[in-house]
């Protein structure tokens, strides 16, 4: 069931609530649009805000998805690249790292973004200079990307105070047409600027209706990259390896079961995510495998049934290859190594009843979810992994219940409540929590086209391991780090309202205008961040000096404090959030902003969380009766607050892409981003980003009937 009809030509309150969207898209809107693929994103099905198949421009909250043919404009290499243009979204990546941490309105780390690959969580995490919470995944194995932004899809488990990232990897549907039995596609890519070869070989084949399978590999070999001004990026390369399996089985009618399993390696080496460490080469393997349910028959409504098991594992086993002076004098030895393991099993089980009562439809869906983390690390190359990304298990686990009302064609009410339970040990360390945490959303649509909405919903983060039993010197300067079992969850309490519009036909027959703006505040209570405490010791300056030195020549050392994981502060993220996109087959047009703004509520300092504001513009044109396509992107970053830890100044990126299908076998792109190369580093990120890059692909298909 649609949320808000597609209105056509009219006058009057549809006309004024239509020319507030135009005038987001207008300086594109003159000369640009695109067909029913580049507003795909807004009416795909999306179910991650509330587990039920809902168009995204229909979602009653901050929602966006980036399909496949949306993403693949600008050849993306990383997961950040292919979210870059969702408003309140940013992706943080280490340049000598590929692993990734999401960011959404400010708020990432220890699992306040809830990061599913086929519905398996990404619960991966590494105490160094970087993200504090990463995955690793190659955009390459992605069909869409799903976001929702705030607590407001507390369904989805534990710990989304900041949002939901729901990754989707490619099946046979996205190489095959339904009428094609089997096929193959290959993919090559190659670029400048370090993006040296892409190969994708993938292979599909449906058997009649009963079942269809999907398998595909995956290479891909960048080397470092140079910024804006020419200077060589150290370790900003790596090599990927990876494959996905999946299968589906229709036993009966209404009935579907799926298995998905996905593998990856990276190799590359760095001086750890700072730039200035000992020397280690990683060797990476993620994996993610699940095994899933459906039952969903139109003629029996009380009964729509998923029900999923998943595991996922990330393994990152470190060979040191150079010692600095503090690695030396602990006796660390070239080739000694060091691993970080985590093996997350878990399994989510809801239903959806759809029925009607007092004139007003229904669709209640209530379920359950766990997960077990199991964290195992170890060290023979210098001990700090071991005491700074301490072993344990951690259990989250859940219910909940939401019933969405619908009544006469105008009026929406969601209504949901979640209780979340925990338990974490290791050690001799050991705490537990729960809480019921609660939703309800109205939207009212006063216009056709147009559906207003409020929402009041509250989340729940759990501590993590690290945050809890973490305990050990950092390497340098050689402070302590004390674990805090009394740490308590975090509770955000966020209030927003937005409006969506959907009209078709503005300007001229055939054309489509969908846009989302979202206004939020989330506070956060019990914010846990890692501060000084205790009273101050003496420290070497010089790496490699033992403490004992400070006793008898105190002017060779410096005082410092200890450091421990707190409950600190009340903190604010308030914001609006703009999407909108217009088509006219012969062009397209897009904008998507971001104004966001935080603060620590004890001490009204800014939180470095929170991104600067950004505004990007995308627009193309189509030619070759639609067989070509050519456009470009601009993107404007705002300067950061002055007194955050590390401000950043303001920036704008030119992009341009070509998109030439001369049939349904033989397609070419080609992409340039950065096009003026100009140096910049973005918010948080230590090293300078990519200078002009240009990457072009082909890719050939086969298919038969």
């Amino acid at each position: 069931m649609s949320g808000i009809p597609s209105a056509k030509r009219r006058g009057g309150a549809g006309r004024a609530c239509l020319a507030v969207a135009l005038a987001a898209v207008s300086t594109l809107g003159e000369a640009l649009a695109e067909p029913a693929a580049d507003l795909s994103g807004f009416d795909t099905i999306n179910v991650t805000a509330t587990k039920t198949d809902e168009k995204t421009v229909d979602t009653l909250a901050g929602a966006s998805t980036v399909t496949a043919a949306e993403a693949g404009r600008f050849q993306p290499s990383t997961v950040s690249d292919l979210l870059r243009d969702v408003p309140g979204v940013a992706a943080q990546q280490t340049a000598n790292d590929p692993g990734q941490s999401i960011n959404i309105r400010g708020l990432q780390d220890f699992g306040r973004v809830n990061v599913l690959v086929d519905g398996a969580r990404q619960d991966y995490q590494i105490s160094d200079h970087g993200p504090s919470g990463t995955f690793y995944l190659e955009p390459e194995f992605l069909g869409r990307a799903e976001v929702t932004r705030g607590p407001v899809a507390n369904v989805y488990g534990s710990g989304a105070i900041g949002g939901v990232v729901s990754l989707s990897t490619k099946s046979v549907d996205d190489i095959l047409k339904s009428d094609e039995r089997y096929g193959v596609v290959q993919k090559f890519g190659a670029g400048t600027n370090g993006q040296n070869f892409l190969n994708s070989t993938a292979a599909g084949a449906r058997i009649d209706d009963y079942a269809d399978l999907y398998a595909q590999f995956l290479y891909r070999n960048r080397e470092p990259y140079r910024d804006g001004d020419g200077v060589r990026v150290s370790d900003s390369g790596n090599d990927a390896v990876g494959g996905l399996f999946k299968g589906r089985l229709r036993p009966a009618d209404g009935q579907e079961i799926s298995l998905s399993a996905l593998t990856q390696n990276y190799q590359y080496a760095n001086n750890g995510t700072s730039a200035a460490g000992s020397r280690f080469n990683n060797d990476v393997n993620a994996g993610t495998y699940s095994l899933g349910y459906r039952f969903n028959r139109p003629d029996i409504p009380l009964l729509d049934l998923s029900a999923k098991v998943y595991l996922t594992q990330t393994h990152n086993e470190q060979t040191l290859a150079s010692a600095n002076a503090t690695y030396a004098a602990l006796g660390a030895q070239v080739g000694g190594k060091r691993s970080d393991k985590i093996d997350t099993e878990g399994f989510d089980l809801h239903n959806t009843a759809r029925f009607a009562t007092l004139g007003a439809d229904h669709a209640l869906t209530f379920g359950g979810d766990a997960s077990w983390d199991h964290v195992k690390t170890y060290d023979a190359a210098g001990g700090f992994i071991a005491a700074l990304t301490p072993s344990g298990r951690r259990t989250l686990s859940g219910a909940f219940v939401e019933d969405e009302l619908r009544y006469g064609g105008w009026l929406r009410v969601i209504g949901a409540a979640r209780y979340d339970r925990y338990q974490l040990n290791g050690g001799v360390y050991e705490s537990s929590g729960d809480r019921v945490s609660p939703k309800v959303t109205v939207g009212v649509s006063p216009v056709e086209g147009a559906e207003v909405f409020a929402t009041y919903a509250e989340g729940y983060r759990a501590p993590s391991i690290t945050e809890t039993l973490i305990a050990g010197t950092h390497p340098f300067p050689a402070f302590t780090i004390l674990p805090n079992p009394s740490l308590r969850p975090e509770v955000a309490h966020d209030v927003e309202g937005g409006v969506n519009l959907k009209y078709d036909d503005v300007l001229r027959e055939g054309d489509k205008m969908r846009a989302k703006i979202t206004a939020f505040d989330n506070r956060v209570t019990d914010f846990i961040d890692m501060e000084t405490v205790g009273a101050s010791y003496l420290v070497p300056y010089i790496p490699g000096m033992p403490a004992t030195v400070c006793a008898r020549s105190p002017r060779y050392c410096m005082a410092l404090q200890s450091y421990q994981y707190l409950n600190v502060a009340r903190a604010e993220i308030y914001g609006v959030e703009l999407e909108a996109a217009y088509d006219w087959r012969d062009g397209f047009a897009s904008v998507n902003a971001t104004l966001n703004q935080g603060q620590n509520l004890e001490t009204r300092a800014p939180l470095n969380s929170v991104r600067p504001h950004r505004l990007g513009l995308t627009g193309g044109l189509r030619f070759l009766n639609e067989a070509l396509t050519i456009g470009g992107r601009a993107t404007f970053v705002g300067d950061s607050p002055r007194d955050v830890t590390t401000p950043s100044g303001g920036y704008a990126l030119f992009d341009l892409f070509a998109d030439y299908k001369h049939n349904d076998w033989l397609n070419a792109g080609l992409s340039v981003t950065n096009l003026f190369d100009r140096r910049y580093a973005q918010y948080l990120d230590t090293l300078a980003s990519p200078g002009l890059t240009a990457k072009l692909t082909l890719t050939v298909k086969y298919a038969a009937n």
